[in-house]
């Protein structure tokens, strides 16, 4: 443990963001290729299904989102006190965070099954759309608890630096979604033939396995024990932490979903071919942007122990580093979309008028790689140095406000259709990414 701190605290830090970043990118890229598995096997049922996932998406991302927004403000807390020395309070932080978590849960739970599908009917589903919907997301929010241990247990792992635990288990849930999906999908064995609901079974299986694999490896980071569970008792001042660091996190990452609804409801007043393809298109997105998921883990890590250890040039040297490494990625990315749109869309779809919007949408966002990697970036600095309220309001503008104004004004008045999303997009991420970097400029000049 110790060794460690010293070696984020003192470490080469283009070396440490490749130690970190690389194990990290490598285990999202499996977790994307899980998705995009997921909406393969949905394929094959036909487009209500692809569409149903794709409703569900946004749903399902409130999940991830408080259980990433958590981790991510444990992970900062944890951080600042290991570069701080304070062995205790890391500790502390490490057992409430799971306990803060698990309370988020068993909430998150009862108000995602009975709210979800009046929102899936607001969105416009119905018949077998509607009902495909709401048998994939009741399960996936019936086993939600499991999503969020693995997501705690992750934080514990990250404010270490240890990225690699949490890879192997993306990299083996990936291979065995393979298996499961199609077993619950068909049924077989015992198992009856669940169709859509059988993606989220086999989701929510792995969930458990992961939850049984890292767990031993958080308890060897000395953070926590096996007999961890008898200090899960709420303590309110750690709670007021983790909720100061978490709630604005999960808030800005929850403002993607709503985004998503947004821009879901706009993109479905073009029908349900356009609603696949925005989904599948997103998918397809998210793995140009997998690197940046990595970059960011590591920021958050390196830029919290620094700055708890007082090491101001460290952290300026982790921010110019971290932001030059997008800056590589995301042109890499922008020529990956831009030349293999159609290849990519054509693997997850047999519909072509869902491949050729979904190939107009992907060459659009393309040119906005860079933006989407400067408010990653910035916004995993921002939470390294316990400041997260700046993702709150700018996720909330972004993904909320702004899209609302901008669609309505690009779709109706300009009467631009479909198109009218799809570069709505790109002027309120270009514009987002300027003001994330001039409020991070403001901040660094105060350290």
């Amino acid at each position: 443990m110790g060794e460690e701190k010293n070696e984020i605290i003192e470490g080469s830090i283009p070396s440490l963001i490749k130690k970190i970043a690389v194990p990290a990118s490598v285990g999202f890229f499996f977790h994307t290729m899980y998705n995009i598995v997921d909406a393969y096997f949905s394929g094959l049922v036909g487009t209500d299904a692809v569409a149903a996932l794709s409703l569900s998406f946004p749903v399902f991302f409130i999940v991830i989102a408080l259980g990433s927004g958590v981790s991510s403000g444990v992970t900062a807390l944890i951080s600042h006190s290991i570069g701080e020395g304070n062995r205790d309070e890391a500790k502390r932080y490490a057992v409430q965070g799971i306990s803060f978590a698990l309370v988020v849960s068993v909430v998150l739970t009862v108000l995602g099954l009975l709210i979800s599908p009046t929102v899936f009917k607001a969105l416009g589903a119905t018949g077998t759309y509607l009902d495909f919907a709401i048998s994939y997301i009741s399960v996936i929010f019936s086993g939600s608890v499991l999503f969020i241990l693995v997501f705690s247990f992750n934080a514990i792992l990250n404010s270490v630096g240890d990225t690699k635990s949490f890879r192997n288990f993306l990299i083996a849930g990936f291979f065995l979604n393979f298996i499961l999906n199609y077993w619950f999908m068909f049924g077989g064995l015992g198992i009856p033939a669940l169709g859509i609901a059988g993606v989220a079974l086999a989701t929510i299986t792995i969930e458990f396995l992961g939850v049984v694999y890292l767990f031993p490896k958080v308890v060897r980071t000395k953070l926590l024990h096996n007999r961890f569970y008898k200090e899960l008792a709420p303590e309110w001042s750690v709670y007021k932490d983790i909720a100061k660091q978490g709630i604005p996190a999960s808030i800005s990452m929850a403002s993607i979903a709503i985004g998503f609804f947004i821009s879901t409801y706009f993109v479905g007043k073009f029908g349900e071919v356009a609603v696949a393809a925005y989904g599948v298109g997103t998918r397809v997105q998210q793995l140009a942007l997998l690197p940046l998921v990595g970059l960011s883990i590591a920021t958050v890590t390196i830029v919290g122990q620094n700055r708890g250890a007082k090491r101001v040039d460290r952290v300026m040297e982790a921010v110019l580093k971290a932001h030059l490494y997008a800056l590589v990625v995301t042109v890499i990315g922008t020529i990956f979309l831009f030349l293999l749109a159609r290849p990519l869309m054509t693997i997850f779809s047999r519909d072509p008028e869902v491949v050729d919007m979904g190939v107009i949408f992907l060459k659009i966002v393309a040119f906005i790689m860079w933006p989407y990697g400067l408010i990653m970036i910035t916004e995993s600095v921002l939470r390294g140095l316990k400041r997260p309220m700046f993702s709150l309001w700018l996720g909330l503008s972004r993904q909320v406000i702004a899209p609302l104004f901008v669609f309505s004004l690009f779709v109706y008045t300009f009467a631009w259709g479909i198109l009218g999303v799809w570069w709505g997009l790109v002027v309120i991420t270009t514009v987002s990414s300027i003001v994330a970097l001039l409020y991070l400029r403001w901040e660094l000049k105060k350290l």
